[in-house]
């Protein structure tokens, strides 16, 4: 069977390199963190396994200067790899808590250029708009219209989309000057949905 991340762009995997996965994950799996699989960080949320990370970002085509909306922010790991590509990235995260962490541990690993909003992610962040690509870590079941006015005409955006119940998509857009999205499949993945209403307080 063919397998599309086999892949990969020599910048995005040398980005991957340079990033060590255990800073991300909680310490009680730091054993298991340079395991090719997806871990539990906490709050229902998990961190995706290393090749769909890379596999997504390639997909995402970005790199010095580009501006990237991130919805769901997570542990920082898909975060450190777009910084690394030299991306300005903004990333909105639904639980403060893992808001907070993830902005120490970039500030620690030395990252800049990125900022970290707590909100409902389907909702975007106008205010830093208009954008060249957006990616998003969480299921949808459609592509938000707030996010896709929130984009560049050109811009590229990777989402895994909700097609059944256990089934999602990953899905490979580009905004058209229509203001629509010219979407292609990509593979098939699991990930945790985008959750829309939480206290942000």
């Amino acid at each position: 069977m063919h397998d599309p991340m086999r892949y990969i762009d020599p910048k995005v995997e040398a980005a991957m390199k340079r990033i060590d996965r255990a800073n991300f994950v909680p310490e009680i799996l730091r054993g298991e963190a340079h395991s090719d699989h997806p871990l539990p960080i906490g709050y229902g949320q998990t961190i995706s396994q290393p090749r769909l990370v890379a596999f997504m970002t390639d997909l995402l085509e970005v790199g010095e200067g580009s501006r990237v909306l991130e919805i769901g922010t997570g542990s920082g790991f898909q975060t450190a790899l777009l910084l690394e590509l030299g991306c300005e990235v903004f990333s909105v995260e639904i639980f403060r808590e893992l808001a907070e962490s993830a902005e120490r541990r970039l500030n620690d690993l030395g990252y800049t250029g990125f900022q970290i909003r707590v909100g409902d992610g389907s909702k975007g962040w106008s205010e830093e708009a208009p954008f060249d690509a957006v990616i998003f870590t969480c299921a949808i079941k459609e592509f938000p219209k707030d996010i896709l006015d929130q984009m560049k005409v050109g811009a590229r955006t990777v989402f895994p989309l909700e097609v059944g119940m256990k089934t999602q998509n990953l899905m490979k857009a580009k905004k058209n000057k229509r203001g629509e999205l010219d979407s292609e499949f990509a593979t098939s993945v699991l990930f945790v949905p985008l959750l829309k209403s939480r206290d942000e307080e």
